[in-house]
Formats: structure tokens, sequence, C-alpha cells
């Protein structure tokens, strides 16, 4: 009987130290990718920007303009970029949290802005994970400062 205690009791921290592994696997992939969207924004490279993005990825910008599609999100950037050549936003994680299927990430942080309309806030993303490549889903920018 105590060898059957012992299997379950080595199962079950075997269950958890897994999960946590894939978790902190999946948090690194996102932060990666953060940083890779950020570098594409200084670099105002629309399309870098958007190989982050659902095709259906929704986005409410810290002046609570509200767009959906990636298609029309791109339009927006592209249209940003020509008419200011010096705006720059960087968001920075403060959290993410995946969830139990390992599906769906949320991400919370701060953001700051450069030679916009304002100078940063706090933001929230959601991420879908397909084909093993996590994607964001939908974000939303509040202007604070």
């Amino acid at each position: 009987m105590a060898k059957i205690v012992h299997l379950f009791v080595f199962l079950f921290a075997f269950q958890i130290t897994y999960s946590q592994s894939k978790n902190d696997k999946n948090i690194e992939l996102i932060k990666s990718a953060r940083a890779a969207s950020n570098k594409a924004i200084a670099d105002h490279n629309v399309n870098g920007i958007a190989s982050f993005w659902d095709d259906d990825f929704v986005q409410v910008r810290g002046n609570s303009t509200y767009q959906s599609g990636k298609d029309s999100i791109i339009a927006s950037w592209k249209k940003l970029f020509n008419d200011n050549t010096k705006v720059l936003y960087v968001r920075s994680p403060s959290q993410i949290i995946i969830s139990t299927n390992d599906t769906l990430a949320w991400e919370t942080g701060t953001w700051k802005a450069f030679n916009s309309y304002s100078n940063g806030g706090n933001y929230t993303a959601m991420w879908r994970k397909s084909k093993n490549t996590w994607k964001i889903h939908a974000e939303l920018f509040v202007s604070l400062f």
C-alpha cells in the first residue's frame, strides 16, 4: 500500500513540475514575441508588428478608438507611421498568465509613448495559441499619462 501512495505522490509532483515548466516556456515565448513586436514598432515595420496578430485581431487604442480585423489595423498603423515619423510605443509586461488548457494567455503591463497624443498608461492583451504559435487576439490600451 505504501508503494501505491508513493507512486501517486510522485505522479502528482511530476504533473505539477511538468505544468509549471510548460507555463514557464509559454511565458518566455510570449515575452519574446512582445520584445520582437516592440522592436518592429521602433523600426516602423508594420508587417513585423502584424505578424504577431490573429487575422481577427481587435485593438482598442488609448484614445478609445476601436478597430478589428488585421487588414484594417495594418492600414491604420501605416498611416500613423507616415503621418508621424517619430512616434514610438513600448509595452512592458508585468504579468502573463497561461490558461489551464494551454490555449489562451492574459498579459498585462504598462506602455510608454513618445511623440504621441499620450505618454502611456496600462494595457492588457489576450493571446491565443494556434498550431503551437502564440498570436495576439486582442489588446486594450488605456492612456493614463
